[in-house]
This record gives structure tokens, sequence and C-alpha cells, in this order.
């Protein structure tokens, strides 16, 4: 008995010591900024949003447009691209969002950020920040993250998973790898970005239990059946899976996807026919099938009777083709111009741009507050070509050399942040 008690005894000193030993350290991370006893904070958490953007600045090694340069002293409100609030539960002022979107930052997040506990919106878009996403952020409020076009890394970031109030994700167009936990798609989320990566796995069955009203998958390395759970998924607005390596047949009862307006499956190994029930996905807009492996007919349902007005001349050539009964100009047995006139400018029409499966994809914004429109990452262009040989007039001056032409201007950025971010 004495001998069992002795070793219930070391069993909790060592949990204590284990306990006292991760305590140790967390309090050694947050210990590497010493605040100034002669600044004054107007509250606790403030003061707590200082040592955490401190420990950040001190993590970013090049700012070459000196987002942070005014990172100095108590006000952290005023600091660039932070943003306060009142608190949701006292009302006193606190970092609510921080968007250093398209800041070309070089660094990495620090496990300080986990000191922003009302933190609601983080966007870093378009910068170089490496690494992963530090476990301290767990208990964060966060609403948006958007961590896309970035240089993170290694496996896929589960933290994310234990966000309580996470709705919006995003980081497409970074260096992610391995496999994605299923429990994703269990997870409360309004839309998820995650194309471009090294993502590798199949599809789970349980795809279909997520509330996502947009998801986009494109350019990684899934594999194996798109699952039939899909239909199930009613919220559903917008789909992407371009340019993976899915080699299944397209569910039977696809035309269930009564709300989507996108369904793009290009560039994949999808086998089969297109089932009839595609012509009953009534909101499609756009219906990708492209550079896949299907076979058999074109189902007469996605052909006629709807309110096309447009098609390709290659359909025409198709036997027993028929675009009876749409808005199409210069086909016989069409809708009248009153019909066409009537649905096209009555119905709802998504704001999205359309997506192209290569370069990658301007990516969908989902609809009104939470406003959810990820800016698209700065486009990658080709350095200019070089100068053209000189040209010589007689008598033989010295040569004149045309310029190369400049490189065009990116496309401004389309920022997306809270009502309060915007007035900013």
């Amino acid at each position: 008995m004495k001998k069992t008690i002795q070793i219930i005894l070391l069993f909790l000193l060592l949990n204590l010591s284990h306990s006292l030993s991760i305590s140790s350290h967390d309090t050694l991370s947050y210990q590497k900024v010493t605040v100034d006893p002669s600044l004054v904070f107007e509250n606790p958490r403030l003061r707590n949003a200082y040592i955490a953007l401190q420990a950040w600045k001190q993590a970013i090694l090049s700012d070459p447009f000196n987002f942070t340069a005014n990172w100095i002293g108590s006000n952290v409100c005023d600091y660039t691209g932070v943003f306060c609030s009142p608190a949701l539960d006292n009302r006193i002022r606190t970092v609510a969002g921080i968007d250093l979107n398209h800041a070309d930052v070089t660094g990495y997040l620090p496990e300080e950020l986990g000191l922003l506990s009302d933190l609601a919106l983080f966007h870093v878009n378009s910068n170089q920040f490496c690494g992963t996403v530090p476990r301290s952020v767990q208990p964060l409020k966060l609403f948006e993250l958007d961590l896309s076009n970035n240089r993170f890394a290694g496996k896929f970031p589960t933290v994310i998973l234990r966000l309580p109030s996470l709705k919006f994700l995003d980081f497409r167009f970074n260096e992610f790898e391995g496999t994605v936990s299923k429990e994703l798609f269990n997870k409360d989320l309004d839309a998820i970005f995650i194309n471009h990566n090294r993502f590798w796995f199949q599809l789970p069955d349980n795809f279909g239990d997520s509330p996502v009203s947009a998801i986009v998958l494109a350019n990684n390395r899934f594999h194996g059946c798109i699952p039939s759970s899909i239909v199930e998924t009613k919220n559903l607005n917008e789909i992407i899976f371009t340019n993976n390596g899915l080699n299944s047949c397209l569910p039977a009862g696809i035309g269930e996807l009564k709300n989507v307006t996108v369904f793009d499956v290009s560039f994949n190994e999808l086998v089969g026919a297109l089932p009839d029930s595609v012509g009953e996905m009534v909101s499609v807009e756009q219906l990708n099938v492209a550079h896949n492996k299907l076979s058999g007919k074109i189902p007469a349902s996605i052909c006629h009777y709807n309110f096309f007005t447009g098609e390709a001349r290659v359909c025409l050539g198709l036997p027993e083709f028929d675009d009876r009964r749409n808005c199409l100009p210069a086909r016989p047995a069409q809708r009248s111009p009153g019909q066409c006139k009537s649905f096209l400018c009555g119905r709802s029409v998504s704001p999205r741009p359309i997506v192209t499966p290569l370069p990658p994809p301007s990516l969908p914004s989902p609809t009104p507050w939470p406003i959810f429109s990820p800016p698209p990452p700065s486009p990658v262009f080709s350095p200019p070509p070089p100068p053209p040989p000189p040209v010589y007039t007689p008598p033989s001056p010295p040569p004149v050399y045309s310029p190369p032409p400049p490189q065009p201007p990116p496309p401004p950025p389309v920022y997306s942040v809270s009502a309060k971010m915007t007035q900013q």
C-alpha cells in the first residue's frame, strides 16, 4: 500500500513539474519584450496588445514599405494596420483587427500574438511570412483568418480547427503540404480557400457535412473520388476542384446542388458520363468539366430550356445538338425577346468574377456581412523583354536604344474587413 502511494505521489510530482515547465516556457517566451515603466495604457488588454505587437515587430526581418515604422509607444490603436473597437464583454477599447495586406513584409508569426485576446480579423495576405501558425492563437476569437500568398509551410495547421469563432479561412498560395484534417469539413465555416498548396489526400466522406457557401481546393494533389456526400451540402454556392487528381465519376445526384452558381472540376481525370441531373443545377452560371476523361452524350437538360446567351461553335456540330428555348441570337426556336429581357434583368447575378484554372483563379467573394472578399494574390509578372538592337542612321551617330516597356501596374487590392476597417 505504501509503495502504491509513493508511485502515485511520484506521478503527481512529474505532472506538476511538466506543467510548471510548460508555464515557465510560455512566460519566458513573452519576456523578450520589455515594457517601459513610463508608458501608460488605457487598460490591461492594450498593454498585452503592445507586448504582442512589439514581439511581432522584432520577428519582422524586412519591411520595405515601413508599415511598422510607427509601431512605437503605448497608443497601439494608432499603429498602421491595427484597428481597435470596444470589447464585446465589457466595452473597453481593445485591438479587434489587423490588416497588413500587400505590405511585402518578411518574417514570422510569434507566439505572443496569442495575447491579442479580442482579435477578430487577421489579414496578412501578399507578404513573405514563413513558418506556420503559432499554437498560442488557439483561444482567440478570430472570425476571419487570411494568410494567403505567403511562404507558410509545413503540415496543415490544426490549431485553426480550435478557433471557436472562425468563419472565413484563406491560406491559398502557400507551401502547406500533407493531408488535410477531415475535421475541417465539420467546422462551422462559411468559406474555405486552401488552393495552390501541396496538400495530398483523398476527400473524406464527411465532405457533405460542411456548411460552407464557397470552397476552393484547386491546384493541389487531391486524388480519388468526389464523395457522394457532396450533394448534401445545402449552402454551397461555389465549388472549385480545378487541377487535382480526382479520378472518379461525378455523383449521380449532382443535380441536388440547387444553389451552386460555379462548379469547376476541370483539369482532373474524371471518367464516365455527365449525369443527367446536371441540368437540375438551376442556379449554375459557370459549369466547367473540361480536360477530363468524360465520355458519352452531353445531357440534353443542360443544352436547352434555359436562358443561355452564348455557346461554343464546336457544340453546334455535335450530333443531335439541341439548344432550343434559350436566349441565343441567330438560333432557331429561342425564347421571346421579352422573356429574355425580363429574366436577364431580373435575375440575381453573382458579382463574383469568372474563375479560370490557369493562371490562378480570381476567387469568389462571399456575400453580405460578414463581407468576405479575399483579395487576389499579387500577380507574378514576367520580366520585361530585352531592349531591341541599336538603330543606326548614317553617318554613324551613337546608337539609339529603345527602352524596355514598363511592367504593367498590379491591380488595386480589394480589402474586405469589418465596417470599421473599411472606414479606415
